[in-house]
């Protein structure tokens, strides 16, 4: 009797000490409702980029031909791009919207603090890579490489879960592995770099997003 006594206190420091190094309140649901914006974005831009007007164009570019500085001056500002970028914006303010409110309500039902030491070295953890890829990203595209987006997104984003799930539940780490595992993959097949993006930050989000709910918070 004593003995278990013993093993239920040291489960209980156990999980206080988890609880003050780890931001615990990421919602499940948010990941859902991420994914489903990602997949909304990416019908979009499907039916942006491939208008009869621009379906040869923009597929030969697709397929990760290289272009000269003045080519890509040329393509980066079209309204083609503009619309794209617009798409990815909605939906990149969507998802942090959705995060943002549910992973508060979370924090709140469960009397931890939203904005707390675990909770700003989680999202330095994230930022690192993103900024690092971000600019990386950019940097690709004055130089011509378009094809290079997609597998740069989903690559440098898995990296940021992977170093993120130190921090939070330890299952992200899984969904950053399979983030970086597409982006290598979208490497390969250039061609099909939306089908990745949308496989990647939609559905994936969509499956680990139900996964964590089921797990976390029903």
């Amino acid at each position: 009797m004593e003995e278990s006594k013993i093993h239920e206190d040291l489960a209980s420091i156990r999980n206080m000490m988890e609880r003050s190094s780890r931001f615990l309140s990421l919602s499940g649901l948010s990941g859902v409702m991420c994914g489903i914006y990602a997949l909304i974005g990416a019908a979009l831009a499907y039916a942006v980029i491939y208008q009869p007007f621009s379906l040869s164009g923009y597929r030969d570019y697709d397929k990760g031909d290289h272009y000269t500085m003045a080519d890509t001056s040329v393509i980066l500002f079209t309204p083609i791009v503009a619309q794209l970028l617009f798409i990815a914006l909605s939906v990149l303010t969507a998802s942090l919207v959705t995060v943002y409110m549910l992973t508060r309500r979370k924090a709140k039902k469960q009397g931890q603090i939203m904005w707390g030491k675990s909770s700003k070295t989680l999202v330095f953890q994230m930022c690192v890579p993103l900024l690092t890829g971000g600019m990386f990203i950019l940097i690709m595209l004055t130089r011509g490489y378009i094809g290079i987006v997609s597998p740069a997104c989903l690559a440098f984003y898995g990296l940021a879960l992977v170093a993120a799930s130190a921090y939070t539940y330890t299952d992200i780490k899984y969904l950053g592995i399979c983030e970086i595992a597409l982006g290598i993959i979208a490497a390969i097949f250039p061609g099909y770099g939306l089908l990745f993006w949308a496989l990647g930050f939609g559905a994936l989000h969509i499956i680990y997003g139900t996964l964590l709910y089921s797990k976390y918070d029903g």
